[in-house]
């Protein structure tokens, strides 16, 4: 979720204490109104980010969570994972042996939220929309191998493909293929500010003070029809400042469940000394961090030191001291449970191997030790960047090999100067947009990338990712995704530091909570409700 910065457009951190106070969730489970679920997401709608929630600008974790509430795909991801389903549509295939043409049929009957009809004429309208625009923040990469949508009378349309891609029908999941309107949304302009109107299960309504979104009301849309069944009327969604204003809104029982992010303390002690009344529910997860480089910047340039980093960070000290049960070690841009990986980079580097790193840069005559500083956002992640950092810089230092100074900025800042290659290294996380080997690598690697990245490797682009797409069985696929985390292991563009683990808390009397979120950290409040949760 660029995503999913995911890329990220909005970050951690909100809500000012009085309106985190205010009200009550109705002792936490009992009650028959709004199910309130905290977050410190920021939703912010500024120069940088002019419209938090158009299909054709948000690309992170935050917005499309509030997306997908709201506004209807042809498929979605089901319940326990797996291969996307039909959802706006009926039915959609591959109508050819080699994967370029596909075919969706509306469900009959479909209806914007407002009552008014949705044909194939709007799904046209809304990807070419998202193409049109193509706003660098946007998602518009995610459909790079679109060639054109045909429309076939009003409940068919057919997407024609460029090259062959299997994975497209879990692009067709993701708010990119949102569907929208051409009554509420301009063909070739953002819209601005925090509206959003579509056909998905919920309308939002959004409380604002200044230009931050402090409160998402989602009321039940009585037009919706669609293939997920929604448990409850209205859920309200509230920011908070942090993690720890949250989890205390959560024991004092003002709201009924909290997503993102718990810090890594807080789930210690709720593992640990649970409150009464309160469940942490652990989930499986596929967010990544890394350190991204900027391989034209001088200091970094020479592919040696990047090499020489990756070969001495130290990951199982990294998450031990700052992440603790809320992380692993990642040796790949893969995640260890997604088909394909490898751990590229243990296998050449090994972990902590100070030695390889000096005769690295000993090899390319590099002088020692290299200075470099780490950027970093300081208010998008959570609570434990900044000791990430601090632990990375600590451990780097000790290898006498490096001079590393760390800075944090926020995401409002941060975001553009790494945009514009003002960072030389940087970290960002990647919330996945789908559950394939695909997504965690094609939008580092290929032209017009989520990092906005000088670097650029031929055989990767040309041969590798064309080909990883032709097969619809993902095993098929494995050798041209391992032969791409082998190569990224060699250059370094990005070095992987650690895998999330996601975890949930929420009240008693509240059920579906363990449905609520899936591995691809996308929010389902339509599986939230209320009964005896055990």
């Amino acid at each position: 979720m660029n995503r999913k910065t995911m890329v990220l457009t909005a970050a951690a951190g909100l809500l000012t204490p009085a309106l985190a106070a205010c009200g009550s969730a109705s002792g936490g489970g009992a009650g028959s109104g709004a199910i309130v679920v905290g977050t410190t997401d920021r939703f912010e709608a500024a120069d940088f980010a002019p419209a938090p929630f158009d299909p054709a600008y948000a690309y992170d974790a935050g917005a499309w969570n509030v997306l997908r509430q709201t506004v209807q795909t042809l498929m979605h991801t089901p319940r326990g994972g797996g291969q996307p389903v039909p959802e706006a549509a009926s039915a959609c295939r591959f109508t050819d042996a080699g994967n370029e043409s596909y075919r969706c049929t509306l469900r009959p009957g479909l209806k914007f939220a407002d009552g008014e009809p949705l044909t194939a004429k709007d799904v046209k309208f809304s990807i070419d929309r998202v193409l049109a625009i193509k706003d660098e923040n946007g998602p518009s990469s995610l459909l790079s191998t679109l060639d054109n949508v045909e429309v076939k009378g009003a409940d068919t349309v057919v997407f024609h493909l460029k090259t062959p891609d299997a994975t497209f029908p879990f692009k067709l999941s993701t708010p990119a293929a949102g569907i929208v309107s051409e009554k509420n949304y301009d063909a070739k302009k953002l819209r601005d500010g925090f509206a959003v109107d579509g056909s998905g299960p919920y309308t939002m309504k959004a409380e604002v003070k200044g230009n931050r979104l402090v409160r998402a009301v989602f009321t039940k849309n009585p037009h919706y029809k669609g293939d997920l069944k929604l448990q409850n009327d209205k859920v309200e969604l509230r920011t908070f400042a942090d993690s720890p204003a949250m989890s205390k809104a959560l024991t004092d029982g003002k709201i009924h469940m909290v997503s993102r992010t718990l810090s890594p303390a807080q789930i210690t002690e709720l593992t640990e000394r649970p409150p009464k009344g309160v469940k942490l529910v652990p989930m499986p997860g596929l967010e990544i961090r890394y350190l991204g480089f900027n391989t034209e910047a001088p200091v970094v340039k020479e592919k040696a030191v990047r090499q020489a980093l990756a070969a001495a960070v130290d990951r199982g000290q990294l998450i031990s001291k700052v992440y603790g049960k809320s992380a692993q070690p990642l040796y790949s841009l893969v995640p260890t449970t997604v088909t394909g990986h490898v751990n590229s980079f243990y296998n050449k580097y090994g972990e902590a191997n100070t030695a390889k790193a000096a005769a690295l840069l000993k090899e390319a005559g590099i002088k020692t030790p290299v200075k470099l500083t780490l950027h970093y956002t300081s208010d998008h992640y959570g609570d434990g960047t900044a000791a990430e950092f601090e632990a990375l810089k600590a451990q780097l230092n000790s290898t006498q090999l490096f001079d590393i100074t760390v800075q944090g900025s926020e995401w409002a800042d941060f975001r553009p100067a790494q945009k514009k290659g003002e960072h030389a290294a940087y970290g960002l996380g990647w919330f996945p947009d789908y559950p394939d080997a695909d997504n965690f690598l094609a939008p580092f690697l290929e032209q017009d990338n989520f990092l906005g990245t000088p670097y650029a490797n031929n055989t990767v682009r040309s041969r590798l990712l064309p080909e990883s797409r032709r097969a619809a069985d993902r095993n098929v696929a494995v050798p041209a995704i391992t032969e791409i985390q082998d190569i990224v292991a060699e250059d370094v563009p990005v070095l992987p530091l650690w895998q999330g683990k996601q975890y949930v808390a929420a009240r008693d009397g509240i059920t579906g909570v363990e449905w609520s979120v899936n591995a691809i950290s996308d929010l389902q409040l339509w599986e939230l409700g209320r009964g005896v949760s055990g």
